[in-house]
């Protein structure tokens, strides 16, 4: 016999389901890098965004090939990387849209406090670099298509350098372990500012070279094209965007800091 009060109660409980978000869309899947993660930027600004909003943000940190892979894929709603060139091709190609430049730091070169390749007068970077190469102190790369390792292999074709002297390593490792792994060899290596920072009292290196242009390290969140992965959050996406070149976001980046030093540079204008 039909127990009419159960009966009834379960179709209340399925009526309250009727239009209710499914689970998979209520999480907003972001690949970044690992320099985002690695800095503590990210624990800072999304637990906020995300008592906000009501959307979970599932974090991806890796390299920035690596991101902008996963976004070609349809694997990812929405990317945040730091590499201009890769990123243009990405939105060429018709994978991405909607680009946003939302901050940027630096990047600077690493290396042991007492600079045995004498780099701290240089100029350039591509200076900076060859001094390096000549040098025969060890030289640690990431290697792993991020948007360091790109920046990096960009210093060295300016500078008319082939990265395979006595001494060079590419590790295919993230920022994090790239800085242990110098540390450790007492060599030099490349690394966003916001990293290093935060790594400062687990490694013993300085920054022996900064500055100019060629070192400045833009971060932009580009969305996944709607006509190609139909599926995908992108309502949660673009709420992720929105709230990220808001004023609430942009002054929370410009007031992260760590150790008492700032970071990240909020960049986002209309």
């Amino acid at each position: 016999m039909l127990n009419l009060k159960r009966v009834v109660g379960l179709a209340v409980t399925a009526a309250l389901f009727v239009g209710m978000p499914a689970q998979a869309n209520e999480v907003i899947k972001l690949a970044t890098t690992t320099s985002t993660e690695n800095s503590g930027l990210l624990k800072n600004l999304l637990p906020k965004f995300e008592a906000e909003s009501g959307y979970k943000v599932q974090v991806i940190a890796t390299g920035t090939g690596k991101a902008l892979k996963l976004a070609r894929q349809g694997d990812v709603d929405v990317v945040m990387t730091h590499a201009p060139g890769a990123e243009a091709k990405f939105v060429e190609e018709g994978y991405g849209r909607l680009p946003r430049g939302i901050m940027e730091n630096d990047f600077v070169v690493l290396g042991p406090k007492n600079d045995p390749a004498k780099i701290r007068s240089s100029k350039t970077a591509e200076e900076a670099f060859a001094k390096i190469a000549k040098s025969g102190v060890p030289f640690i790369s990431r290697g792993d298509n991020s948007g360091t390792n790109m920046k990096e292999l960009l210093v060295w074709k300016n500078a008319n350098i082939t990265p395979d002297f006595k001494g060079y390593t590419a590790v295919g490792q993230g920022m994090g372990k790239t800085l242990l792994m110098a540390s450790e060899l007492e060599a030099y290596t490349l690394s966003d500012r916001g990293t290093f920072v935060a790594y400062s009292g687990k490694i013993d290196l300085a920054v022996d070279f900064d500055g100019g242009p060629a070192l400045a390290n833009p971060y932009q969140i580009i969305l996944i094209s709607e006509s190609k992965y139909p599926t995908l959050n992108h309502k949660g996406a673009q709420a992720l965007s929105d709230w990220l070149i808001g004023a609430e976001a942009q002054g929370m980046i410009n007031n992260y800091k760590v150790q008492g030093e700032q970071l990240f540079k909020a960049t986002y204008s209309e």
